[in-house]
C-alpha cells in the first residue's frame, strides 16, 4: 500500500521548547491568533536543525544561545500535513517539525516579532494545549525528563 502524502512536497521548521527550572517549573508558548505555537521557523538552505531552531529563537523572541542551556540528548520530530495559504501560494505539504529543550539560564525580556503574544505556562503534565504538536511534545519532554 502506498502512502498518500508520497508525493507531496517536503518542508522542514525547526525550534525550541524553553523552559525555566530545574525540575522544570514553566515553558514558553507563543501566541498567533487562534492558536498557541512554539519558537520555529523553515530551514534556510545549507542551515543545519540546530543552526536554524537557535536563529528562530533569537529572531522570534530576542532569547540568544547565550541565554540558554541547550539538552543535547533531546530531539523530537513529528510530520504533519499542511496546507500554506500564503507562504507557498495553497500548496499542500507533508511538513516535518524538529524540537529541541532548552531551559532558560538568563533572565531575558522577550521581544516578539512574529506572535501577538506569549505566555510562561506552568509545567503540569499532562497538558492538553493543543493535540496535534504541543501535546506530543511536551508529552515528550515529560517521559525524557523523568528518565
Amino acid at each position: 500500500m502506498q502512502d498518500a502524502n508520497a508525493d507531496l512536497p517536503e518542508t522542514k521548521a525547526c525550534g525550541f521548547l524553553i523552559v525555566k527550572g530545574d525540575p522544570i517549573e514553566s515553558f514558553l508558548l507563543m501566541r498567533h491568533k487562534d492558536r498557541w505555537d512554539l519558537p520555529k521557523g523553515h530551514v534556510d538552505p545549507g542551515e543545519d536543525e540546530m543552526t536554524c531552531a537557535l536563529r528562530e529563537l533569537e529572531e522570534e523572541t530576542g532569547i540568544t544561545s547565550r541565554d540558554i542551556a541547550v539538552d543535547p540528548n533531546f530531539r523530537y520530530a513529528l510530520q504533519y500535513v499542511v496546507n500554506y495559504k500564503k507562504r507557498m501560494g495553497g500548496v499542500t505539504a507533508l511538513k516535518t517539525s524538529v524540537y529541541f529543550l532548552a531551559t532558560l539560564t538568563n533572565e531575558v525580556q522577550l521581544k516578539l516579532t512574529e506572535h501577538q503574544g506569549s505566555e510562561w505556562f506552568a509545567w503540569n503534565p499532562p497538558h492538553g494545549i493543543q493535540e496535534q504538536t504541543i501535546d506530543p511534545l511536551l508529552a515528550a519532554v515529560a517521559q525524557h525528563v523523568s528518565a
